[in-house]
């Protein structure tokens, strides 16, 4: 494919004289191959290029003013599209040519369309065929996260029915645990307390005991012979004491 710039070398136009300088500069930089048709000195170049501009492309007075791009018998555009294209990094895709590999357009069409060549989309999909694809593969996610979520106790049933009896309940096993620890640690407080309680009475009951104990030791101790004469006489003394007092009282 060769690519045709049609120019006016003997133009008076300093402002088309550097549109074509432009176009050519940029084509030598991109290392395109081109061919310059003159339009001023060849009849046949200028009336090829007047036949050959779409309708809708020419101007008001139907008269298409150089340079003008061709690819082939193929239209690109003239200088305006050409710049567009050229600060959009799309002057291969304006040309109808394949981009270089390696470059920022190639880089660019193959994210978008996939690979290209010669200007043409390879492997290329539909609409319809790449919403089947992006399903497909959403739904290839879903399952892939569906496995991973599963946990391992619930695949093994007996090591997490423990937990799942606490959630029915309306507690999670970590809330039933805590709860377990602050009824032990209720039931031990409360046994401190009764023993804390019982204390006192048992010592008093020991107390009391040991004060019968004592008394019982003291009674069953033996009485010497002196105590008991000394009883003896104790008791005479009182009967004579009486006899004496009711004597007074007879007289």
């Amino acid at each position: 494919m060769v690519i045709k710039v049609f120019l006016a070398s003997s133009s008076g136009s300093t402002a088309i004289k550097k549109k074509q300088q432009d176009v050519l500069g940029f084509l030598e930089a991109l290392k395109v191959d081109y061919a310059p048709l003159d339009i001023a000195c060849n009849e046949d170049n200028r009336m090829w290029m007047r036949e050959n501009v779409p309708v809708e492309k020419k101007p008001t007075n139907g008269i298409p003013l150089p340079p003008q791009i061709f690819n082939e018998e193929s239209y690109c555009g003239d200088y305006e599209t050409f710049f567009d294209a050229k600060e959009d990094n799309a002057v291969y895709a304006f040309l109808g040519l394949p981009p270089p590999p390696g470059s920022k357009e190639a880089k660019e069409a193959y994210l978008e369309n996939g690979p290209v060549e010669n200007g043409t989309i390879v492997n290329g999909t539909d609409d319809a065929e790449d919403e089947e694809n992006l399903e497909a593969e959403e739904e290839n996610i879903d399952d892939d996260t569906l496995k991973r979520e599963v946990p391992m106790e619930e695949c093994n049933g007996d090591e997490h029915t423990e937990e799942v009896e606490a959630e029915v309940g309306g507690e999670t096993g970590e809330e039933a645990a805590e709860e377990k620890v602050a009824e032990e640690k209720e039931a031990v407080e409360d046994t401190e307390e009764s023993l804390e309680n019982t204390a006192p009475v048992k010592e008093e009951e020991a107390q009391e005991e040991a004060e019968d104990e004592e008394a019982k030791g003291e009674d069953d101790q033996p009485v010497s012979e002196e105590e008991e004469e000394l009883r003896q006489l104790e008791e005479e003394e009182e009967e004579v004491t009486e006899e004496a007092e009711q004597e007074e009282e007879d007289e």
